[in-house]
């Protein structure tokens, strides 16, 4: 098989390749492996470049936080500058954990640290997710006033209805093992790398058309993705444009203050 050669730089992120399989890590250290622009263009350009060769597509964080979500600070300088954030056009960063969910490899998420609000699309998005013992999970939207409205069709579809409202409601982190209970976890160890090897080793024993043959079948018993799409970026939109959650998000990034404070 020819091996795909990643000659590209990239700004937000890290990609290595390894035969078949592609390591994406998050690598935006100074906001947090917060969400923007950039982050969502770079990552769905090495998808696009994954769907012919590639059988596993692994997304990692940093040790201390894998993704927070939303750039609030891009957010906070576009609308200084007058010009719309990526959150009034949801429909590229719905189209990317598409992608992640739908696409013709298999999709791993390593999480470790924190994975908060839009991390949380990356996590539920995949097709299998690993973590450390220490990892937390959060859903931190509604304490802006704003809603979880695009991460919510990914969410519901690993742990059901009732767990993704709670989670959404009660804002609080969910620890490891709570996350493997509810089934937004598969698996989770103390030392997640060696879990991650051990399902590498396994995954490889598949065949690329095995995967791809297999994706294109699940995708049709369960084509949530394309369901929701409007209704979640219409709510998406909805609450980006509400000023008094806007207000909410410049005073935190200006004082550090939270909405209750």
């Amino acid at each position: 098989m020819e091996v795909i050669s990643n000659t590209t730089s990239y700004e937000t992120i890290k990609v290595r390749f390894e035969g078949d399989i592609c390591f994406i890590q998050i690598d935006r250290p100074e906001a947090n492996n917060a969400i923007n622009n950039s982050l969502v263009e770079e990552f769905t350009n090495v998808l696009n470049l994954c769907e012919e060769e590639i059988k596993i597509v692994v997304i990692e964080g940093s040790e201390e936080v894998f993704c927070f979500g939303a750039d609030f600070k891009s957010i906070q300088e576009s609308l200084e500058n007058g010009v719309l954030h990526q959150e009034q056009n949801p429909e590229l960063m719905y189209d990317l954990w598409t992608k992640l969910s739908s696409g013709p490899y298999i999709t791993i998420a390593h999480v470790r640290g924190k994975a908060n609000a839009g991390g949380i699309g990356f996590v539920a998005a995949c097709d299998i997710v690993l973590c450390e013992e220490k990892a937390v999970f959060s859903l931190s939207e509604l304490l802006f006033g704003l809603m979880p409205a695009c991460v919510l069709p990914f969410l519901i579809r690993r742990i059901g209805f009732s767990k993704a409202h709670y989670m959404t409601l009660m804002t609080q982190p969910v620890l490891a093992k709570q996350a493997h209970e509810w089934g937004l976890v598969d698996a989770y160890e103390e030392n997640s790398e060696n879990l991650l090897r051990k399902h590498l080793l396994r995954l490889r024993l598949l065949s690329k058309q095995g995967v791809t043959r297999y994706k294109s079948y699940i995708n049709k018993l369960n084509n949530f993705h394309e369901a929701s799409k409007p209704d979640a970026l219409a709510a998406n939109i909805e609450v980006f444009s509400d000023q008094n959650n806007l207000d909410k998000i410049s005073r935190f990034v200006k004082t550090g203050q939270f909405p209750w404070e």
